[in-house]
């Protein structure tokens, strides 16, 4: 604009102003000074100072770096207590108004720079809040696609609060915190994007630099010294009572802590519980001998990695065996629905998984139509969404009948608690060798499995459990007849 402006910087606001400095020389704005150090650094500021003091938006600073000048422009108001209120909203935190710190470059391009907001997503039909968990990020922080910001913690689930934007940004406010209760749509966190790669400014005290004894004021006369006075001698100190020892026979305290319960963990227990007062429940037993399912696993199981990719366990056999008992025992696949009860035609079959918040229980759908390796392959991938916390409501819906194997934990035996609002579930227990009397006579060791079915009498009979876990018990002990259906 006017005649002293450098030709390799131009402004373009309302009316022409601007003003040039080489390297190394300190810009004064009123009582405030600093040192540019770089042409960018000095053009992001430039841009910021513009958009900070222009009442127009359409206020543009142009640059080229080929001059080895460094260079800065003050504001038209020419004081700092005018732009540095405007600038400090851009995140300029050096710019205090004081004369004590100088930076050698800035961080923002505030005039490219769009606002991201990053809010609650949706996280199931039934849930419409959770509880912040977690925050990973701070502002500054940089975040590009798919970043996790926050974790919020659900009645059954842990959901990732991400940043979905596709160009990388900064953080620059955060509006929840650990503990919070939020809704779905609640904005959690504004991500600032478009701008140049952020450095880190470097400050530094200009104080430290000059002499204490310049900033100073002068020194004031020594006083006169004061008369000596005559002071009487303290009084000797009382001696301290001994500490008086615990009455004998009380008892000492022992410590403890307490821990607030995590959402999902208060519907767990409310849920159980809830079963526990709703259901008539009633277990029945049984025991499996494993040992053909074993033969059969040892004799293909290599065949089985190198075709599938994935290892051949014991737990398809039992979903696959539960998904033939429940096509033969239907009530065990229905449920009560005020005075009427719904026969579900489809077998979901829900996989009690232990993670270390809590329990949660991912389904397997249409299992009567999955082979073994489609059932191995579905509980690897469930059982790893659950370990890492990525598992989502809808992974955890609709299941009709829970398989529970608490025999990798080495439990013998129990009496599982039905999963509402289904009517049954299949407990597995530990295998173990034991001795048993064949059908021949003779007794052998054998590696058998205590399994447990505990239902809802309501609904189910004695003679339809007992049916149930007698058809389950024979497919494992002979699983050819998966295979002929008999």
């Amino acid at each position: 604009g006017s005649g002293d402006c450098e030709p390799f910087l131009s402004f373009a606001p309302r009316s022409s102003w601007c003003c040039s400095v080489r390297a190394q020389e300190t810009v004064q704005l009123g009582a405030l000074g600093f040192t540019m150090r770089s042409i960018r650094g000095a053009a992001r500021f430039g841009r910021a100072l513009v958009a900070a003091t222009s009442n127009s938006s359409a206020s543009a600073v142009a640059e080229t770096a080929v001059f080895p000048a460094a260079l800065a422009a003050i504001s038209r108001h020419g004081t700092a207590q005018s732009c540095c209120p405007s600038l400090q909203a851009f995140g300029y935190g050096v710019l205090q108004g004081s004369s004590n710190y100088q930076t050698r470059s800035f961080m923002l391009s505030a005039l490219s720079a769009d606002t991201f907001d990053v809010k609650v997503p949706q996280m199931g039909e039934s849930v419409s809040e959770g509880t912040i968990a977690a925050v990973l990020k701070k502002p500054g922080d940089a975040v590009k696609e798919d970043d996790v910001i926050a974790q919020i913690e659900t009645d059954k689930v842990t959901v990732d609060v991400k940043y979905t934007g596709k160009a990388p940004g900064v953080v620059t406010q955060l509006m929840a915190s650990s503990g919070e209760v939020v809704q779905v749509g609640k904005l959690v966190a504004t991500v600032e994007t478009g701008m140049a790669t952020p450095t880190a400014a470097e400050v530094v005290p200009k104080a430290e630099a000059a002499p204490k004894a310049a900033a100073a004021p002068a020194a004031p006369a020594a006083p006169a010294p004061p008369k000596p006075q005559v002071s009487k001698p303290a009084a000797a100190p009382k001696p301290e009572e001994p500490a008086q020892p615990a009455a004998p026979g009380l008892p000492i305290p022992k410590p403890e802590r307490r821990v607030k319960m995590s959402r999902l963990r208060m519907r767990v227990a409310e849920r159980l519980k809830g079963a526990q007062n709703t259901y008539a429940m009633l277990t029945t037993f049984n025991e499996v001998d494993m040992s053909s399912l074993m033969e059969m696993r040892n004799a293909y199981k290599d065949v089985f990695l190198e075709k599938h990719g994935i290892k051949l366990g014991f737990m398809s056999a039992f979903i696959k065996a539960a998904a033939y008992a429940l096509s033969e025992v239907p009530a065990v696949n229905a449920v009560i629905d005020g005075d009427e009860i719904v026969y579900r035609d489809y077998k979901d079959i829900s996989i009690a998984v232990a993670t270390p918040k809590g329990l949660v229980v991912p389904v397997l759908r249409n299992v009567d139509k999955l082979n073994f390796a489609g059932i191995e392959k579905s509980l690897a991938d469930m059982g790893k969404k659950a370990r890492d916390g990525t598992i989502s409501i809808d992974d955890m819906a609709g299941g009709t009948f829970t398989i529970s194997n608490g025999g990798v934990y080495g439990s013998m035996m129990s009496t599982p608690i039905i999963n509402p609002p289904q009517s049954a579930i299949l407990g597995m227990h530990a295998i173990t060798q034991r001795a048993v009397v064949l059908p021949n006579g003779k007794i052998e060791a054998r590696p058998m499995m205590y399994i447990a079915l505990t239902y809802d009498h309501r609904l189910i009979d004695g003679r339809e459990a007992v049916t149930f876990l007698k058809r389950i018990k024979e497919t494992v002990e002979d699983p050819r007849r998966m295979l002929i259906d008999a």
